[in-house]
């Protein structure tokens, strides 16, 4: 039997409900006729147009907070790539041929995400289920209309109070980010100046997450014309994995210190870890950087590769000395440890994995973004280059992985 032939278009504009399409920029893209209809706009009136532009809140309502909690929604949908059900509101829409007038309206909208090839949110279905017929007949009419005001007092109390509560987290959460700077600031300094050579560092928390994480950076003099470099994940997020983080910085930055090696160095740190809370399955990568005899020492522990990206513009991943992430052992065995010679004028790139994985995606897909960017940017002063890998790799509405960075001009 031959399959037919089907008219997504004609069947999107065909749904029954009301049904629109829009960007990640909040555009309308598209709309179905019940849309239309029920929202009493036009396709020209919506297609192109940022959202709370065609239906903003209403100005005499100060209570009104349909918009607010439509678009916080809308960027959960974009931030995570999951569906997001919204509780029943109230969203009132001016009617266009009488400026000025407001026409109540009770919506209960769902925003759905459309994902690209690369697993990236590129439309949002924002589907609305329109209820204000619902909510006036249970309401009554004629005589029985004073239950239709009561209900809507009702749902009018249940604004402002909800209003009130988001109010209050808004000022915890701008205590906490505060005391969470602060906790950034003591756990990941700044780096200190590695002689003439030109080092950049970033740093970018989880959507969603206080400004702490798991993830870390760690740079280190030592004797000669020679530092150790090192990038740490910490599984989880906020408060607890960024305590985890700060005692196995800590503990890596003293063994480099005496160590004779990266390798030596993570098998002090795994023998550490053991006794941490929290530690196990952390990855981490530890680079020696030897610039009297251009060479790079390297052993990692379950951590992506770094990228060194060679004067002649190719990049090379150091892969060749990888092992279980701590704590993955229940003997402790000896890391492997590899070296690779460098020129003058390369960049050695080293991140945690939120700059390049995705759910759904292979990690050399990812790698070879990484690649592809440094490529491109390659020739930029670090600070530069830092911003350009960020810009690239990471989606626009933030990442729903912690994210470390550092790059260093050989």
């Amino acid at each position: 039997m031959k399959e037919p032939r089907i008219d997504y278009t004609a069947v999107f504009h065909a749904l029954p409900g009301m049904v629109a399409l829009l960007t990640p920029d909040l555009m309308y893209a598209d709309a179905n006729e019940d849309f239309l209809r029920l929202a009493g706009r036009t396709r020209a009136q919506l297609l192109g147009r940022y959202i709370f532009d065609v239906f903003p809140e209403n100005p005499n309502d100060p209570a009104a907070a349909g918009m607010r909690e439509t678009q916080a929604s809308m960027r959960r949908v974009l931030a995570t790539g999951e569906r997001d059900t919204m509780a029943l509101l109230r969203y009132d829409i001016e009617d266009p041929e009488r400026p000025g007038h407001w026409v109540q309206h009770f919506w209960s909208p769902v925003n759905a995400p459309v994902l690209g090839p690369d697993g990236q949110v590129v439309l949002i279905v924002h589907r609305v289920e329109e209820v204000t017929e619902l909510i006036r007949a249970r309401g009554g009419t004629g005589s029985d209309s004073s239950r239709a005001r009561v209900l809507e007092a009702e749902l009018y109390t249940r604004a402002r109070e909800l209003q009130e509560i988001n109010e209050r987290l808004r000022l915890a959460q701008a205590r906490d980010r505060e005391v969470a700077l602060a906790l950034q600031a003591a756990m990941l300094p700044a780096p200190t100046p590695i002689g003439h050579h030109r080092a950049a560092v970033r740093y970018r928390p989880a959507v969603g997450t206080l400004n702490v994480c798991g993830d870390w950076y760690d740079l280190v003099d030592l004797p000669g014309d020679r530092i150790a470099v090192a990038v740490g994940d910490v599984v989880g997020h906020g408060l607890k994995a960024a305590g985890v983080m700060g005692q196995l910085r800590s503990g890596l930055s003293a063994a480099a210190r005496v160590a004779d090696g990266p390798a030596r160095a993570l098998e002090a740190l795994g023998l550490y870890a053991r006794h941490v809370a929290g530690a196990e399955s952390t990855t981490v990568v530890k680079v020696f950087i030897d610039w009297e005899t251009h060479i790079l020492t390297y052993s990692s522990a379950g951590h992506p590769p770094p990228a060194l990206l060679g004067t002649d513009g190719d990049v090379t991943f150091l892969d060749r000395a990888t092992d279980p992430p701590l704590g993955a052992r229940p003997e402790h065995v000896p890391r492997p440890q590899a070296r690779t010679d460098f020129a003058e004028g390369a960049t050695l790139v080293l991140y945690t994995d939120g700059l390049i994985e995705r759910r759904n995606e292979d990690i050399d897909v990812g790698l070879g973004r990484l690649a592809d960017s440094l490529v491109r940017n390659g020739r930029a002063a670090p600070e530069e280059l830092a911003d350009a890998l960020l810009a690239d790799l990471l989606p626009p509405t933030g990442n729903t992985d912690d994210t470390a960075l550092v790059i260093i001009r050989l």
